[in-house]
């Protein structure tokens, strides 16, 4: 593709053979000890990794994917029993949402061709590549000329979702000597980065709606993110700082006056946040809603509650936004 970094000249393997990994590795990569690995494969299923004549256990890229996700849930508080529902839940709504995110010239029946989602999701993995290289040598000069190549090239949405934020996510879960030092450094590079384009996109006046995060539910680059992607062009969301204390928000939303009050969700609120939602929108005079993974995963429990749920695909979130605060004031 036309638009991939001309430094990338890796070829990648093509035999899913020679991407297998021993236990070992997966170790070193994840942080997980083998008894953890295997007690989540033999005794919840979450993982299923192959096996050599020998019995010795291979893994995929994308069982190693799959355990950084079940490393993510249990960090928030999910249970590993429960576990399973989700990654199966949030597969099937990651696959139902990244034909959109593609950006990509849609078949008259309003789906890509296989082709194409392969080719972007291709170039997608060349362009992390290139991040982990420019990370690894703190290369603050290149990781901003590639940052700058991908945003002029692509949608918003997917170089957050398949490019940048994947790197991210796999750095942060990473153990070996140095590579908390570089999750770090693209942390803080990622942050400035966002919270720029946050300002430059905010319009004259208080922004129209709030956005804030669950407790103890997302770092701040993830709650950054999600306030940029759901301001889209408007620019009208603030992002409130991580630990902002929720009984504190019907003050902040009587001073500020917003048009909606956001809790972004990267992961299902349990039922005692849930009903903490519930009583604090009484205090609230303004509608509340829920946004991210967590939103999706949540609906059912949110069915016939006051907080509309915006789910966590980029386009349709900003539609349901704007389609609640309509609905709202038309009441």
């Amino acid at each position: 593709m036309s638009d991939l970094p001309d430094a990338v000249s890796v070829a990648f393997e093509s035999s899913a053979s020679d991407e297998l990994l021993p236990i070992r590795d997966v170790v070193r990569l994840t942080g997980v000890n083998p008894v953890t690995l295997r007690a989540w494969e033999r005794r919840y299923g979450l993982i299923q990794p192959l096996r050599t004549e020998g019995g010795h256990r291979l893994y995929s890229p994308q069982d190693v994917t799959t355990i950084r996700h079940i490393m993510t849930w249990i960090e928030r508080g999910i249970t590993v029993s429960k576990v399973g529902d989700l990654l199966a839940r949030s597969k099937t709504l990651e696959a139902a949402a990244r034909p959109v995110v593609a950006g990509q010239a849609a078949s008259p029946a309003g789906e890509l061709a296989s082709a194409q989602v392969d080719d972007v999701l291709q170039a997608c993995r060349e362009w992390q590549h290139s991040i982990r290289l420019a990370v690894a040598a703190f290369d603050e000069s290149r990781l901003e000329q590639l940052y700058d190549q991908i945003f002029s090239s692509w949608r918003l949405p997917l170089v957050f979702d398949e490019v940048l934020l994947p790197v991210w996510h796999e750095l942060m879960h990473q153990t070996g000597f140095g590579q908390r030092s570089q999750w770090l450094f693209y942390d803080a590079f990622l942050r400035a980065r966002v919270l720029q384009r946050l300002q430059l996109a905010r319009p004259a006046g208080e922004p129209r709606i709030l956005l804030a995060a669950l407790p103890e539910q997302c770092r701040e680059l993830e709650l950054l993110v999600a306030g940029l992607l759901l301001g889209g062009d408007s620019g009208e969301v603030r992002v409130l700082a991580v630990g902002q204390p929720l009984e504190e928000l019907p003050l902040l939303c009587q001073a500020i006056q917003p048009r909606a009050l956001v809790f972004f969700a990267p992961a299902p609120p349990g039922a005692n946040g849930l009903q903490q939602l519930r009583k604090l929108v009484l205090a609230i005079d303004c509608p509340v809603a829920l946004a991210g993974l967590g939103a999706d995963l949540a609906e059912d429990q949110l069915k016939g509650s006051p907080i509309a749920s915006l789910g966590g695909q980029t386009q349709l979130m900003q539609q349901r936004l704007q389609q609640f605060i309509k609905g709202h004031l038309d009441t």
